[in-house]
């Protein structure tokens, strides 16, 4: 791959250390080599004047949905089901573009689509994926309406085992498809939520038993995580004690179950902005009028719940649920986390550091020396004004893996 010199940059890190001004990074096949390097340009090495910009590692978005982005219900019934595979190499694009280079999947990416992008047959940022999320007959995730039509969000197909299961031996049994069908982590619908049709984000899904046996499936036998989308109290405390990995959304949270979290190691995804913006598209996506009212009563809630996990010192790492509402827009979960009373420089490190630790990695979320090579630059300096960083011309570079996918400088 050779070698690549980052010359004359502005450097936050990922660590939450101060700003390194007017400096130099190196690459060198796909991983940074040197920082704060003074050597003259290496030979053989492109160059690349970041002329006085901030260089951050590429941000790290923990909880998407890279297959699907809302739409109304007439547009989804009419859409052939190949189609979405297309649509969803916009979907990467723009979310690399965005200066997103790693994602979990939360729902809905099958192992090819993350395959495709391992090969190079489409440019997207690298993926953990869950395949699919288990949850209870007309729970959150079962897309059965009243009228008796079923709207499956992500319809079952060849890689995408169904999600639905019920008591201790189906969901052991759904917990091992998905592992087979490719999951780096098993997903799991323990409550309630915003956008389905037949209950409400309070409700509990799943028995403590039953948690425990996904938990005990994923970690003994593969070394997975387990992610919960836990809205609901008493559901995220059930999760908390089965041993889940992270709580997605943690909508109502209270200063027991926060300590709980600190205790045991329990991280936070919080995604703000997908209440914010299911209000502000709510007529552009066609979201049902449920959604729309179930988002406007949760959403103080979820802004107090931040914050209190926050200041509990609940780790935080960032995550939007893109795909709910449109990709590409992943960096405003900054600024609404610097809203609720997140600092710049840490709203960066959740983004990052945080993040990375959450998926597990061990050589990303860093700009750091033996690191793979992801990196932004900005025009703005974040630390000023963290919502610079949802202004797709403010990234003005993309760098995965050291290689330049968007160069607008």
């Amino acid at each position: 791959m050779g070698k690549l010199l980052i010359k004359n940059v502005n450097l936050i890190d990922g660590t939450g250390s101060d700003v390194v001004t007017n400096t130099n990074v190196l690459v060198e096949d796909g991983k940074f080599s040197e920082i704060d390097s003074d050597q003259a340009q290496p030979e053989n090495a492109e160059v690349l004047d970041g002329k006085g910009q901030y260089m951050l590692p590429g941000m790290i978005d923990a909880h998407v949905h890279m297959m699907t982005e809302f739409k109304p219900l007439e547009q989804r019934l009419t859409t052939p089901f190949s189609y979405n595979f297309y649509a969803a190499t916009e979907y990467l694009n723009r979310t690399l573009n965005a200066g997103v280079t790693s994602v979990r999947d939360a729902l809905g990416s099958d192992l090819g689509l993350k395959k495709a992008i391992d090969d190079g047959l489409v440019a997207g940022p690298r993926m953990q994926i869950s395949v699919n999320a288990l949850t209870i007959t007309g729970g959150h995730g079962d897309g059965y309406n009243y009228s008796g039509v079923v709207t499956d969000l992500i319809q079952a197909h060849p890689g995408m085992p169904h999600g639905v299961c019920d008591g201790v031996e189906e969901v052991r049994k759904k917990t091992r498809e998905m592992l087979r069908a490719g999951a780096d982590v098993i997903k799991v619908h323990a409550t309630g939520g915003v956008s389905s049709p037949t209950d409400h984000p309070k409700f509990t899904q799943f028995s403590l038993e039953e948690l425990k046996v996904i938990v005990e499936e994923a970690r003994f036998r593969n070394g997975v995580k387990v992610m919960a989308h836990a809205q609901g109290l008493e559901g995220i405390r059930q999760c908390v004690e089965a041993g889940i990995h992270s709580i997605e959304h943690g909508i109502f949270l209270d200063d027991e179950v926060c300590g709980q979290m600190k205790d045991q190691g329990t991280y936070l995804v919080p995604t703000l902005l997908a209440p914010v913006s299911v209000l502000e598209f709510s007529k552009e996506l066609g979201m049902p009028q449920t959604a729309v009212d179930k988002s406007k009563e949760v959403l103080e809630y979820h802004k107090e719940s931040f914050t209190r996990a926050y200041k509990a010192g609940v780790k935080i790492a960032m995550g939007t649920d893109a795909g709910v509402f449109k990709h590409g827009t992943n960096l405003r979960e900054l600024e609404l986390m610097v809203e609720c009373g997140m600092t710049p420089m840490d709203a960066i490190v959740a983004s990052t550091k945080t993040s990375a630790e959450c998926l597990g990695y061990t050589d990303i979320g860093l700009v750091k020396e033996g690191y793979v090579a992801d990196f932004i630059l900005s025009r703005e300096n974040p630390l000023e004004n963290i919502g610079a960083l949802k202004d797709h011309d403010n990234i003005q570079v993309v760098a995965k893996d050291g290689v330049i996918h968007k160069n607008i400088i």
